[in-house]
Protein backbone atom coordinates (compact mmCIF):
# COMPACT_ATOMS: atom_id res chain seq x y z
CA UNK A 1 0.00 0.00 0.00
CA UNK A 2 2.80 2.73 0.69
CA UNK A 3 4.64 1.82 -2.78
CA UNK A 4 1.21 2.96 -4.49
CA UNK A 5 1.15 5.73 -3.00
CA UNK A 6 5.07 6.72 -3.50
CA UNK A 7 4.24 5.93 -6.93
CA UNK A 8 1.14 8.25 -7.26
CA UNK A 9 3.07 11.05 -5.31
CA UNK A 10 6.19 10.99 -8.13
CA UNK A 11 3.75 10.54 -10.57
CA UNK A 12 2.56 14.16 -9.58
CA UNK A 13 5.79 15.73 -8.78
CA UNK A 14 7.05 14.40 -12.35
CA UNK A 15 3.98 16.38 -13.67
CA UNK A 16 4.99 19.19 -11.90
CA UNK A 17 8.69 18.89 -12.98
CA UNK A 18 8.09 18.81 -16.98
CA UNK A 19 5.37 21.87 -16.43
CA UNK A 20 8.12 23.93 -14.53
CA UNK A 21 10.08 23.00 -17.31
CA UNK A 22 8.26 23.65 -20.41
CA UNK A 23 6.38 26.78 -18.93
CA UNK A 24 7.11 30.24 -20.94
CA UNK A 25 8.64 31.53 -17.66
CA UNK A 26 9.39 28.38 -15.92
CA UNK A 27 13.27 27.02 -15.89
CA UNK A 28 15.42 23.55 -15.94
CA UNK A 29 17.01 24.71 -12.35
CA UNK A 30 13.46 25.27 -11.23
CA UNK A 31 12.22 21.91 -12.30
CA UNK A 32 15.38 20.78 -11.03
CA UNK A 33 14.72 22.48 -7.26
CA UNK A 34 11.03 21.08 -7.57
CA UNK A 35 11.54 17.49 -8.46
CA UNK A 36 14.36 17.33 -5.80
CA UNK A 37 12.46 19.44 -3.31
CA UNK A 38 8.94 18.34 -3.80
CA UNK A 39 9.62 14.93 -4.62
CA UNK A 40 12.92 13.00 -4.17
CA UNK A 41 13.91 14.31 -0.70
CA UNK A 42 10.65 14.24 0.82
CA UNK A 43 9.74 10.63 -0.24
CA UNK A 44 13.29 9.04 0.83
CA UNK A 45 12.85 10.26 4.14
CA UNK A 46 9.45 8.93 4.32
CA UNK A 47 10.22 5.64 2.99
CA UNK A 48 12.99 5.88 5.31
CA UNK A 49 11.07 6.53 8.69
CA UNK A 50 8.38 4.14 7.69
CA UNK A 51 11.11 1.23 6.67
CA UNK A 52 12.72 1.49 10.01
CA UNK A 53 10.59 -1.12 11.93
CA UNK A 54 11.07 -3.28 9.11
CA UNK A 55 14.89 -3.24 9.16
CA UNK A 56 14.55 -3.66 13.17
CA UNK A 57 12.94 -6.62 12.83
CA UNK A 58 15.48 -7.65 10.11
CA UNK A 59 18.26 -7.17 12.52
CA UNK A 60 17.11 -8.65 15.48
CA UNK A 61 16.27 -11.63 13.02
CA UNK A 62 20.12 -11.57 11.88
CA UNK A 63 21.23 -11.16 15.14
CA UNK A 64 19.39 -13.79 16.90
CA UNK A 65 20.30 -16.64 14.05
CA UNK A 66 24.10 -14.98 14.53
CA UNK A 67 24.33 -16.03 18.33
CA UNK A 68 24.93 -19.24 19.47
CA UNK A 69 23.61 -19.86 22.77
CA UNK A 70 19.71 -19.23 21.24
CA UNK A 71 20.38 -21.63 19.13
CA UNK A 72 17.75 -24.65 19.32
CA UNK A 73 19.59 -27.66 21.92
CA UNK A 74 19.32 -30.71 19.70
CA UNK A 75 19.54 -33.96 21.55
CA UNK A 76 22.00 -36.50 20.77
CA UNK A 77 20.79 -39.85 18.88
CA UNK A 78 20.33 -42.53 21.29
CA UNK A 79 21.44 -44.66 18.77
CA UNK A 80 24.87 -44.09 18.82
CA UNK A 81 27.05 -44.95 21.94
CA UNK A 82 29.56 -42.99 22.30
CA UNK A 83 31.86 -45.49 24.48
CA UNK A 84 32.40 -47.85 21.98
Amino acid sequence: MLYIVAIGWMFVVVLMTVVEATAPNGSLLGAFFTFFLYGVIPLGLVLYLLGTPLRMKQQKTLQADADPHNAAVIPPDSSTDATR
